[in-house]
């Protein structure tokens, strides 16, 4: 049975009136447009029973609300702030922002859907996700797709909206060597199927029973969907290439509502494309296969140079450190390192400081690469960085993991959630770390707030500029194949702060990324980490490739049933008062 119609205050009428005055718009619930109950029947129907009509999460501490639970209302408050939760769940987002804080899980704000989707299709194969295709398109209803809402730009979620929740979409197998449909050849090593619904953790998990690792993201709770159309950097990125440089073949539920095999051999275009074209665009992926390789040994450093905060000399140290990354790529190593600005209160750190903190990891494929090897290379780095400034702190204290599942499993989390946030990202090349170390120091002096960190992850590299993906190219960013850090950060606001949320977005967009963006001038960022409404997003996130992307994405999608932002092809439609109409 159809699950009962959410009451939305104030959705309806709005709609119907907004529905009128701009007729170029996706349907609204209350428009002439809208399908009737009797056609949303029809879809559960044929979907036995999995088109849901989940209440907004918070729903439950709030008293005018149905669903309302006094009793699960403290579990629903302290999980809200993890990503696992969030994921388990078919709206939650890590970011409140983008569901407009319409239903926050405290009793003393307003509540309402107005922020969520209407309906959620429950995929559990790509047959379901056609279905769901097929109804939007025909219809007009604007249609989004959720994997796990691992998403730091708010593709996953969109008021007024058909939502393709593939969260359920099971299945993950192993093999050796793979012959993608339609080709006349194999692929040797090992490789991995996973479903839509899979993530990282349970990958990671898996590949480590097997003695093989995965080109993966940084969190557990990351999903193949939105990671691998994104382009995906790793811990191995550095050594083998983005995740997207690993994909041997995809199925995926296109715009038309065909569900087809992509790969080198058939429908190559979109194969090109779905690799770092970004999620949401071309099509729901529902499986992918990709490359695993041989486990081994990994030797991690948590390395840092410290300083009282204040001190004068600190951002050209910083410079000095960073400008090394390049010398420390080319020995294997990579890192997850942030620079770090009156800061304390992670990392062990419980006074403010100034510094570089992180881990630095290289993987074992020499002989050479050894404990102390690692530990020689960080410490010539930061004693040169250092040297004739006895005021800073430095060191390293590498540790010898069997296999990264050893290292990761105590590292990926678990993830916050449940703020109001923005990010900013650039990736900088060797020129950007190495030209001028006085740029370096001041852009990244004036990128990281007080109290607050920009990250350094050296995740580019060799790996990146040398890798051979299948068909040999794919639509991964140009920018990444000369970039060797990836600079990310963040800002904050407290729901419903509408002055805090413009000042610290204005900080964001105009003085932080702004001074990467002049630091990297010829450069880009990446799409899964960087803000939302980049300006020039097109060459920022694709480069050269958003021609040929955008041709694809025309072609492939004339009706644009699939539009997000920030996303390839999204310039033919904008968002007006939570509705999605043409420009």
């Amino acid at each position: 049975m159809l699950c009962a119609i959410l009451q939305l205050s104030g959705l309806t009428a709005t709609a119907f009136a907004h529905n009128h005055s701009h007729p170029q718009c996706k349907a609204t619930p209350g428009s002439p447009s809208w399908p009737s109950s009797y056609e949303w029947s029809k879809l559960n129907i044929s979907l036995s029973g999995r088109l849901i009509q989940p209440p907004p999460p918070g729903a439950v501490c709030h008293p005018n609300q149905p669903t309302y639970n006094a009793a699960l209302c403290p579990a629903v408050a302290s999980n809200w702030n993890t990503s696992a939760w969030q994921t388990e769940n078919p709206v939650g987002t890590i970011c409140n922002n983008f569901n407009n804080d319409t239903c926050l899980p405290y009793p003393n704000v307003t509540c309402s859907g107005q922020g969520y989707p209407v309906y959620v299709i429950n995929a559990t194969c790509a047959e379901d996700v056609k279905k769901g295709v097929d109804f939007a398109r025909t219809h007009n209803v604007r249609l989004i797709v959720k994997g796990t809402g691992h998403d730091y730009v708010g593709r996953s979620v969109a008021p007024n909206s058909l939502s393709i929740w593939t969260h359920h979409i099971s299945g993950l197998s192993f093999q050796d060597g793979f012959t993608p449909k339609g080709c006349n050849f194999s692929i040797d090593g090992p490789a991995v199927t996973a479903a839509a619904g899979t993530q990282m953790l349970e990958i990671d998990y898996q590949a480590h029973l097997r003695n093989l690792i995965v080109v993966g993201g940084g969190a557990g709770t990351v999903g193949v969907g939105g990671f691998l159309t994104g382009g995906g950097h790793s811990a191995f990125s550095s050594t083998y290439g983005m995740a997207a440089d690993q994909v041997l073949e995809m199925e995926i539920v296109t715009p038309a509502g065909e569900i087809l095999t992509t790969n080198e051999c058939q429908n190559i275009d979109l194969f090109w494309a779905m690799r770092g074209g970004g999620g949401s665009t071309f099509g729901v992926l529902t499986s992918v296969t990709f490359k695993a390789y041989p486990s081994m040994p990994i030797i991690a450093a948590t390395g840092f140079v410290l300083t009282a905060s204040g001190s004068d000399a600190f951002w050209d140290v910083a410079a000095k450190v960073l400008s090394q990354y390049p010398s420390l790529d080319a020995q294997g190593i990579m890192t997850y390192s942030f620079v770090v600005h009156n800061f304390s209160g992670e990392f062990g750190i419980t006074q403010p400081i100034d510094g570089v903190v992180g881990s630095f990891i290289m993987p074992v494929l020499h002989p050479e690469n050894t404990s102390v090897s690692l530990t020689a290379a960080l410490y010539k780095t930061f004693s040169q960085a250092t040297a004739w400034n006895p005021q800073f702190l430095y060191g390293a204290t590498p540790t010898v993991y069997p296999d990264f599942w050893a290292w990761y499993s105590i590292n990926n989390g678990p993830l916050d959630a449940g703020y109001d946030q923005y990010l900013g990202s650039r990736l900088l090349d060797e020129q950007a770390l190495t030209g001028n170390l006085t740029a370096l120091a001041e852009a990244y002096k004036t990128a990281t707030p007080s109290g607050g960190m920009t990250s350094a992850y050296l995740v580019g590299g060799h790996g990146v500029m040398n890798a051979k993906p299948r068909g040999g190219s794919n639509a991964v960013n140009s920018a990444w194949r000369k970039a060797y850090v990836h600079a990310v950060l963040g800002v904050q606001w407290k729901p419903f702060d509408e002055l805090g949320k413009t000042e610290q977005t204005d900080l964001l967009d105009n003085v932080y990324t702004e001074a990467l963006r002049k630091l990297a001038p010829d450069m880009g960022a990446y799409v899964n980490e960087a803000y939302k409404y980049e300006p020039n997003f097109q060459e920022t996130f694709w480069g050269t490739n958003y021609p040929r992307l955008l041709e694809i994405k025309r072609k492939i999608d004339p009706e644009d049933v699939f539009w997000c932002q920030p996303c390839v092809g999204n310039e033919r439609w904008q968002e007006v008062d939570d509705m999605l109409c043409k420009v």
